[in-house]
């Protein structure tokens, strides 16, 4: 497949797979291929999102309800659409997102345990007939991943999680790769740096075709 064209680009993965860094890549690779682009995330990427992501991470809710977190994803996300995604597809930007549907797939339907059917229910509210067009999965064991975060800042509501609620969501975001092939490529993300980014390079050069 050889596109060059705006795109709705994901990143996803579970903590400590270097999503940021491995973003900031993927920036620079498109931006010298001239894509114009909106780089956001979630939940976030609005000025009400970026609220809602306040109360979703934080500690103050510790409590919150599993539905409650559900919903509140889906509401930044509606907004996050409404204001930011679809206004800058519509203008020929290419986005790229740290996070989106598929990450409640895996965070809670996977690790919470949400019957999937209410998450598809809401997707297809929500979200309509919008999905990316393609979706980056940074893998890697659970293990190495926590080992990475726990060097980083204070841990935020997720991320206390226990070990067998990452193993879950780990692997509720490779069956959606295994159900969605053509649309999530899988990336080992337990290899250095400068490995990763090779990956990814491949990945974008097999999607956009090679560089002229």
């Amino acid at each position: 497949m050889s596109l060059e064209q705006a795109l709705f680009i994901t990143v996803e993965g579970i903590e400590g797979a270097g999503k940021s860094s491995n973003i900031a890549y993927l920036q620079e690779l498109l931006e010298k291929r001239g894509h114009e682009l909106l780089m956001t995330r979630e939940p976030g990427g609005t000025e009400l999102g970026e609220q809602l992501r306040e109360l979703l991470l934080g500690h103050k809710h510790d409590g919150m309800s599993y539905k409650t977190e559900l919903l509140m994803m889906f509401a930044a996300r509606a907004e996050h659409l409404h204001a930011k995604i679809l206004p800058a597809l519509a203008e020929g930007k290419t986005v790229i997102c740290d996070r989106f549907t598929d990450a409640t797939y895996a965070y809670q339907g996977g690790g919470r345990l949400i019957d999937i059917e209410s998450i598809r229910l809401l997707e297809s509210f929500v979200q309509e007939e919008v999905r990316p067009d393609l979706t980056l999965l940074l893998d890697l064991p659970v293990n190495v991943g926590m080992a990475r975060a726990n060097q980083r800042s204070a841990p935020d509501r997720f991320e206390k999680e226990r070990h067998d609620f990452f193993e879950r969501v780990r692997n509720a975001y490779l069956e959606i790769a295994r159900q969605h092939k053509e649309r999530v490529k899988v990336i080992d993300a337990s290899k250095p740096l400068e490995q990763v980014q090779l990956q990814l390079s491949q990945v974008m050069t097999d999607i956009l075709g090679a560089a002229e």
